[in-house]
């Protein structure tokens, strides 16, 4: 298992009698806050209320989150309130009351937090049951990469691909041949990409997701795009700047704006900026991301 620190120091903040009123909301390294306070009229004392969210850091890869907030008076009317902190929830709200002889309560906060991540397991091993492409009287046509066979049926193909759908047309030679080899692809990924959306479908994971991208698009199968998108919005872990950039690469709207969505700090921003994959996006998401900030403004 391997961890990293993360700390925080917030500014000082003033709680006065009345509502809670939100003092602070604030992301750092992949962690959000909302700092809320209020002084109780009738005692005097203050009530400070955390809303934290580490989804972030949750899809990259961590577990677990240790260590402790503390909770300084900035005149040194009482002593600093620690709570200690042990979270496997990425969304925790928690509150702290201190003091007792005040109307308004100049404080700051910080934290100490150490995140957990499990070790990261070997890629996994492309499988596929490989009697999908036996011959069989549901298939009209041997596709040959690798000098390996894959038997196939042209209308499911041309039904998924348009690629397909013009090799196996009048107009191309192709379209009366029994065997056509398919090159500069292996074998292993090829089938992959077809056995993505065959009957008792392969689904893509982590390791696969961006082959199978390339694949699809070379290959114009959309339902595989599709797919793939449904898994990096859903239960990928990859780092989200690589998920912007397959987004913007291969065209998958529905995670584009979840993307940009959640580009809402200048921090953020600047980490996606010394990335390897910021050169590498359209100007077009360049310009919403910065759309996306302005509206922060």
């Amino acid at each position: 298992m391997t961890t990293k620190v993360f700390t925080y120091k917030s500014g000082q903040k003033t709680a006065r009698s009345g509502i809670l009123t939100v003092l602070e909301t604030a992301e750092k390294n992949g962690i959000q806050h909302t700092w809320s306070g209020y002084v109780d009229s009738i005692d005097d004392e203050a009530t400070f209320v955390w809303k934290f969210d580490w989804s972030v850091l949750k899809n990259q890869g961590a577990n677990r989150l240790v260590g402790q907030l503390i909770v300084h008076s900035s005149d040194s009317r009482w002593k600093s309130h620690r709570v200690d902190i042990d979270w496997t929830d990425t969304k925790r709200t928690f509150s702290a009351t201190v003091g007792n002889s005040a109307q308004s309560y100049a404080v700051t906060f910080e934290y100490n937090l150490t995140a957990h991540y499990a070790e990261s397991p070997p890629p996994e091993k492309i499988q596929f049951d490989e009697e999908m492409f036996a011959a069989s009287d549901k298939t009209d046509v041997v596709l040959i990469v690798e000098g390996k066979k894959l038997n196939v049926s042209k209308a499911f193909l041309s039904f998924h691909s348009d690629y397909f759908s013009s090799l196996f047309s009048a107009n191309f030679k192709e379209g009366q041949m029994k065997e056509i080899e398919i090159k500069e692809v292996s074998y292993e990924v090829f089938a992959l990409l077809l056995a993505t959306f065959y009957p008792s479908p392969v689904f893509p994971n982590d390791d696969t997701v961006e082959k199978l991208l390339e694949m699809a698009s070379r290959f114009q199968v959309l339902s595989v795009i599709v797919i793939v998108e449904h898994h990096l919005l859903h239960i990928s872990k990859i780092e989200y700047e690589k998920i912007l950039w397959l987004a913007d690469e291969y065209g998958m709207p529905k995670l584009l704006e979840n993307c940009i969505n959640q580009m809402d700090s200048l921090e953020k921003a600047k980490k996606m900026k010394k990335s390897s994959e910021f050169e590498k996006l359209s100007h077009k998401t360049r310009s919403l991301i910065l759309g996306r900030l302005l509206e922060e403004i």
